[in-house]
């Protein structure tokens, strides 16, 4: 398992958060939470979503998101009316 603490050291920094797809995020690291462990979530600023070829998909000021691995996905409420994990 990744040790998600160091993400800590990076704030103030810009950083990218790549994804399997590559898609990627870019931006400033303002801040992580909690404050202390393992970080499970960080904010970002001026943050930038890119898709696998590098175009601009989206732009914010201020984006949180979950660094994490992903370990599955699912419907919470939808037309079965049961969760759907992968």
């Amino acid at each position: 398992m990744p040790d998600y603490s160091r993400i800590r050291e990076m704030i103030s920094h810009r950083i990218v958060i790549e994804y399997d797809t590559g898609a990627r995020i870019v931006g400033y690291l303002s801040s992580c939470r909690p404050n202390e462990g393992q970080v499970q979530l960080v904010t970002l600023s001026r943050a930038r979503l890119e898709d696998s070829q590098g175009n601009v998909l989206e732009t914010h000021e201020s984006l949180t998101v979950c660094p994490n691995l992903i370990t599955g996905f699912g419907l919470e409420e939808g037309p079965s009316g049961r969760a759907n994990a992968s």
